[in-house]
Order: structure tokens, then C-alpha cells, then sequence
């Protein structure tokens, strides 16, 4: 699984995008965009079957290979919006000489995929979506404060550390801007301990998938996760603009026990997109279960060449 092809995509803004394929070179095109914002996925190679597609994936800026790194404060966040995000896979569309491409994303790259199907419906053939968040308010409003409902400890700790529980999404976006690295790295383990609490009640997957060392990559994850949040996602409303999406086929596969990203929001995009089969795995959270793997291979297989 290792890239016969990779390098550097200059995106504009003084940002330098990480690519690389693997799978087929003559294989079906399609591009993975991982979760975060801000967490390239070590699994990314694994995603789809590689004997049958060409699969390209991409860092998004800030994190990974990308440069400028988020976790360098000089780093200018002012350029990393969705709008770039959607610009950079254009470019990078391009650059590979693709004409449409099959966009599978997880989390936060759900989101992506649906606001740049919105944007560029001619050049998606299908999608592939997991545990799908569309980044709304509403579900913004969830993550970091409505769930606190079954950790109240955990939330009272999560937000002393900014001490303001009225906006706590905006208050650490405004931490991890802080030039005194010793700040960031507290406010990103903060934040990376309630991102666990809230996945901590699933049967599957590593206990804590974000706590640890605050290294450069996990300032980078939470400076990046904060300042999108902050801003909604730098999306409007996706939910509302499905009817976009006629037309372009899709698999949806979500985990009903998922506490982060709640069932409500795969259920009611796939009502408003007759195109789209949701699949609603029963014993899987956001970390995925066994069954929840056996769910995207079946999607896998239903758009493989």
C-alpha cells in the first residue's frame, strides 16, 4: 500500500498541500478526506480496495505534511477555510488529471464532501460517507456543550479551563492563538480530554484516540478543530442545499451509538437525498465496530469498478 506517486501541490497562500496515491494508477479515481479538521488518517491507504481504485489522498493545510503547520503559531489561519479546502481539491483535481472522482470522507471529511459535491456535483461519481457530521450549529452546539448533560464533571473541567461556558469553542480557538506554546499545549490537552470523555462509553476502538503528549501534530488537530468550530465549519446550511446532491450516488454509514456525531443528522440527509442509502450500524459509536467495517466494505463494493 505504499504511493506510486506522491509530492506537493503549491495551493496558493503561502500553503503547500501533501499528496500521494496508491491502489491502481488505471484504477476508478477517488479521493479520502480525513477527519479533524485537521487529522490525516493513518488508514487512509486502507480505505477503499486498491486493486480496483486509484485512490488519492490529501492533507489537508495546516497538518500532516502540509505546510505551513498549524502548530506553528505564524502559521495564518485566516487561509483555511473550507472554501480553501474545496479550492485545494480543484487544483489538486486537476493536477492529477481527473475528471470525476468518488469522494469518501469520515466525520469532519463528510462535511467536506458534501459542501464541495454542493459546490462541484459534476465532478463527483459517487460518495461514501461515515460517521456523518454536517458541522450545523446545532450539532456544533452538541459536541461541546449539550453532551456535557451525561458528563457533568468532565464539562465543568472542560470549561473552567477557558472560563467561559458560553462560548467554549470560540474561547480555546482563542488559547491555541496564543504565542506562549506552554498555553496551547494545556488548552489542547484539555480539549483532547473532553473529545475522549465524549467517545469514552464505546465498546470499540483505542480507549483514547486524542489524549496523549501534546506534540506539534496535536496542537496543530486542535488549533484547526477550534478555529473551523468557532466559525460553524465555514459552511452554510448543508442539510438545507441536499437537493444539490441529485443525482450523484451515495452510501452512508453511521454508528447509532455515535455520542459526538448524533444519528439525527445521517437519518435526515439521507431523507432529503433520494440518492443516498443510510445504514445504521446498531452496536457502533464513532470509533466503529466490526460490524461497522463490514457495513463500508459493502459500500466499497457497490461502487467498485
Amino acid at each position: 500500500m505504499e504511493p506510486y506517486d506522491h509530492g506537493v501541490l503549491d495551493v496558493g497562500d503561502g500553503n503547500q498541500v501533501y499528496w500521494e496515491t496508491v491502489g491502481d494508477p488505471g484504477g476508478k479515481p477517488a479521493v479520502f478526506l480525513h477527519g479533524g479538521p485537521g487529522a490525516p488518517s493513518k488508514g487512509a491507504r486502507r480505505s477503499l480496495d486498491a486493486e480496483k481504485f486509484r485512490i488519492v489522498i490529501f492533507h489537508q493545510r495546516g497538518c500532516g505534511r502540509s505546510t505551513p503547520h498549524a502548530s506553528d503559531p505564524a502559521a495564518d489561519m485566516g487561509v483555511n477555510t473550507t472554501d480553501h479546502l474545496i479550492a485545494d481539491m480543484e487544483k489538486l483535481r486537476e493536477h492529477l488529471g481527473i475528471e470525476k472522482w468518488l469522494l469518501y470522507g469520515g466525520s469532519w471529511g463528510s462535511t467536506l464532501a458534501v459542501a464541495y459535491a454542493q459546490r462541484h456535483p459534476e465532478r463527483v461519481s459517487e460518495m461514501i460517507l461515515i460517521a456523518v457530521t454536517l458541522s450545523s450549529p446545532r450539532e456544533i452546539d452538541w459536541l461541546y456543550k449539550g453532551v456535557s448533560r451525561f458528563f457533568p464533571e468532565a464539562w465543568a473541567r472542560f470549561s473552567a479551563h477557558v472560563g467561559d461556558a458560553s462560548d467554549v469553542v470560540r474561547a480555546y480557538a482563542d488559547l491555541m492563538e496564543n504565542p506562549d506554546r506552554a498555553v496551547r499545549e494545556q488548552a489542547a490537552l484539555e480539549w483532547c480530554r473532553w473529545e475522549d470523555t465524549v467517545l469514552s462509553l464505546e465498546s470499540f476502538g483505542q480507549p483514547d484516540v486524542f489524549s496523549g503528549r501534546a506534540s506539534d501534530d496535536v496542537i496543530a488537530l486542535v488549533r484547526i478543530i477550534a478555529h473551523y468550530y468557532a466559525d460553524n465549519g465555514f459552511v452554510d446550511d448543508l442539510l438545507g442545499g441536499a437537493g444539490k446532491l441529485a443525482g450523484i450516488p451515495a452510501a452512508l454509514v453511521h454508528g447509532r451509538r455515535d455520542m459526538s456525531c448524533p444519528a439525527d443528522t445521517a437519518y435526515a440527509l439521507a431523507r432529503a437525498w433520494p440518492d443516498a442509502e443510510l445504514t445504521l450500524v446498531d452496536d457502533s459509536g464513532h470509533k466503529g465496530s466490526p460490524a461497522f467495517r463490514e457495513a463500508i466494505e459493502t459500500a466499497v463494493r457497490r461502487f467498485s469498478p
